[in-house]
């Protein structure tokens, strides 16, 4: 009987138990659910044990495979430190970069930073995945999440690459057919375009006012999960949004947009957050910084 692990055995393994699914592995490693399949069954035939239960909707963990999933991060975690210590001292950072985002400031910012990142780095592949929640970095199998928001776990490491705010704001038209709010009271009185998007709680915008935490019950006839369906909507005079400073910028500037109670804001600053594992990987280390660069140069400014 052949004893011998394979590492990435191991890491598809870790993949599939995350996910729970041998689809949902596939997809995640950019390869066919037949090479998790087979792959798994090699790592099975090489401990000689069941790993995971098999059914139609979904993938359980054996009792053996509950032991291996345990050990198997703290193994990866060190081959990878391993990797990147002898071959960060020779060689440029290499391997797959897995990052996640929310779906508008992936797609109008970090996707084209990216680009560049990896014109400075060609031995670097880059996976971009877009949500609109909260990834879980450390259990979701993701290297670095690159948020807009202040609210970020402790056990998470995270860097600032921007200062960032979120600000009420509506069309002209809007404003004259409904008058302008003179406080946050006045909102409970108007058409709020909510977004239930990432770290947003639905129906509750929450404000800083000279230093004070102020919350808001708000409500309207539009809400939606994507914030670029509420900038469509408040510019076609559907009611007033709460939106990062990034995304309507130039929308304010050109005056399809007015800010709204220009005294209260909402801070949402731009992080790279990645797990505690992960705090020496040169991979990690090499995207940061060119974050950072990238932001600190606002050379993203004018995806905004």
């Amino acid at each position: 009987m052949n004893r011998h692990v394979d590492l990435n055995d191991l890491r598809v393994f870790h993949v599939v138990a995350q996910k729970a699914s041998f689809a949902a592995a596939a997809d995640f490693l950019v390869v066919s659910p037949a090479y998790v399949s087979k792959r798994i069954q090699l790592l099975e035939s090489a401990l000689d044990a069941p790993l995971l239960f098999r059914s139609t909707r979904r993938v359980a963990m054996t009792e053996a495979g509950e032991r291996l999933f345990r050990r198997a991060q703290q193994l990866l975690d060190e081959a990878d430190r391993l990797i990147d210590d002898v071959c960060g001292v020779r060689h440029a950072p290499r391997g797959m970069l897995r990052i996640s985002s929310s779906f508008g400031f992936g797609r109008r910012v970090v996707a084209p930073v990216l680009a560049r990142f990896i014109e400075t780095h060609s031995q670097l592949n880059v996976r971009l995945d877009l949500f609109d929640r909260i990834v879980d970095v450390a259990a979701e199998g993701y290297d670095l999440d690159i948020r807009v928001g202040n609210e970020i776990a402790p056990h998470l490491i995270a860097r600032r690459l921007a200062t960032n705010h979120r600000i009420l704001c509506a069309s002209p038209d809007y404003l004259r057919a409904r008058s302008t709010p003179g406080s946050i009271a006045d909102l409970q009185t108007h058409e709020c375009l909510c977004i239930k998007e990432r770290d947003h709680p639905f129906g509750v915008w929450r404000f800083v006012v000279d230093g004070e935490d102020v919350r808001a019950k708000v409500s309207g006839a539009l809400a939606s999960n994507d914030g670029e369906a509420a900038v469509q909507w408040a510019l076609a005079g559907r009611g007033i949004m709460l939106r990062s400073i990034w995304n309507v910028r130039s929308y304010l500037d050109d005056g399809s947009l007015i800010q709204v109670l220009p005294h209260v804001t909402q801070p949402a600053d731009v992080f790279a957050v990645y797990p505690l594992r992960l705090a020496t990987s040169a991979r990690v280390k090499a995207c940061v910084e060119f974050l950072e660069s990238e932001f600190s140069s606002g050379a993203w400014s004018q995806h905004r």
